[in-house]
């Protein structure tokens, strides 16, 4: 059927299943933002848009008299940028799909933008295609390829001119938007769009629902290209293929639509720091939990990393994105792929969330109980009901609860001098 270039058709489009079984994906904030490195990738706004005195102290302090934002992109260089490391990383952090930022509202662009004369990666700073580099990267190693894009820049002439005449007229998005999402998906063939700064405008203003018409209908991926929510102001978690809602969104229920939660690993900001600090990145166990609470609830998790003008990722993010591809080397059974149960948590503790795959269930649980004793009120066990925990072989012993469920005797865990790691998952075959 071909799609008409409304939402009660474009929301009746089945979202392509590669996106539901992935549930762990990497998301990357790179951009002319990242050469200042100071309070967020929002820099421009809050020292120009909003003029922030602390941004206006930050600019006088590090920058010559007169610096204009435009100065920044010959310093943002990418010289250490190795997408096949990048690759690398992403595939041992266990993600299936990765999204860069081809531009955010910044204006600038990650490829040779023919809209964007001179302020695009290849006209300035690297000198390089970075959405194409990465993308072969990516799909040599297998990975699912996404384009962040901003429709909105918040200093073009055109954007503020069209804004100006209460977004009566459109000279922004015929000229600059809409040119350059037709030339991603042309030219990088993304397995996902990321759309954003879609607040101001509605969707009649972006032309999104003839863009997308043309996506499903008649573009070189219209078979298994994913596209999130934000396409128009009030779009978000109403229309679009997957919902997004709002960064971070975690919803405390199961919702009845495809969703993704979108984490950064750096809690105060999405593009890179050079005064992060330590206490301001996740741990491994908010990770571990935020990944297994969204999957339960039938959400993908797409966490972010922020790398350097010079293109590096910084070791601390390293080391927590393997840190997550060790933990899903070990309990990837329960995430991948996976359904969500019909009851996704324990109302006894928080600490157990669950997953499916048929008739296979999954307990999760977040903290070793102290006696080594599971107990778990939800599954309702039958005679043959079969008892393993994942990374662990043999099978576990349990009995029926006094009450309702199971009681499961874990393995003895021999005190270890490091922490235990975060999160563990047991496999229920034969429960109800």
């Amino acid at each position: 059927p071909r799609y008409r270039p409304d939402w009660a058709s474009l929301d009746a489009r089945p979202l392509p299943a590669w996106f539901d079984r992935a549930k762990v994906g990497v998301f990357v904030h790179w951009g002319v933002f990242s050469v200042p490195a100071w309070g967020s990738e929002w820099f421009w706004w809050h020292w120009q848009g909003q003029h922030d005195a602390a941004y206006e102290r930050f600019v006088r302090r590090r920058f010559p008299p007169g610096t204009t934002y435009a100065e920044f992109a010959p310093q943002f260089t990418a010289h250490d940028f190795q997408p096949r490391q990048w690759a690398q990383l992403f595939q041992r952090a266990g993600a299936r799909y990765v999204v860069l930022t081809t531009k955010h509202h910044e204006g600038f662009t990650n490829w040779g933008s023919p809209v964007s004369w001179n302020w695009n990666s290849v006209d300035t700073g690297p000198r390089r295609d970075l959405v194409g580099e990465l993308g072969e990267a990516l799909r040599e190693s297998n990975l699912r390829y996404g384009l962040y894009h901003s429709l909105m820049e918040w200093f073009n002439p055109l954007y503020l001119a069209d804004k100006q005449s209460g977004f009566k007229t459109q000279s922004f998005v015929l000229k600059k938007t809409m040119p350059e999402l037709y030339d991603l998906v042309l030219k990088y063939k993304p397995d996902l769009i990321w759309s954003d700064g879609d607040w101001e405008a509605p969707d009649s203003y972006w032309n999104s629902t003839s863009f997308l018409a043309w996506l499903y209908n008649d573009s070189p991926v219209k078979d298994t290209v994913v596209v999130n929510d934000r396409w128009g102001r009030g779009c978000s978690c109403h229309h679009g293929g997957f919902y997004n809602c709002a960064d971070k969104y975690r919803p405390g229920t199961l919702p009845d639509h495809k969703w993704e939660m979108c984490s950064s690993l750096d809690k105060l900001s999405w593009g890179y720091r050079s005064n992060m600090s330590l206490a301001e990145v996740m741990d491994e166990m908010s990770m571990i939990e935020e990944l297994v609470q969204t999957v339960s609830l039938g959400g993908n998790y797409l966490l972010n990393v922020g790398p350097t003008k010079e293109g590096v990722i910084a070791p601390i993010f390293q080391e927590r994105l393997l840190a997550l591809g060790r933990w899903l080397d070990t309990n990837g059974e329960a995430i991948y792929e996976s359904q969500p149960w019909r009851v996704q948590m324990e109302n006894t503790t928080d600490t157990v969330w669950y997953t499916s795959k048929g008739p296979v269930v999954f307990a999760i649980f977040l903290l070793w109980p102290r006696d080594s004793d599971l107990h778990l009120s939800s599954p309702i066990p039958s005679p043959g009901t079969r008892v393993t925990l994942l990374g662990y072989a043999g099978t576990l012993k349990w009995q029926k609860s006094p009450g309702k469920g199971m009681l499961i005797t874990l393995p003895y865990m021999l005190p270890s001098p490091l922490p235990p790691q975060s999160g563990w998952a047991v496999k229920l075959e034969g429960v109800k």
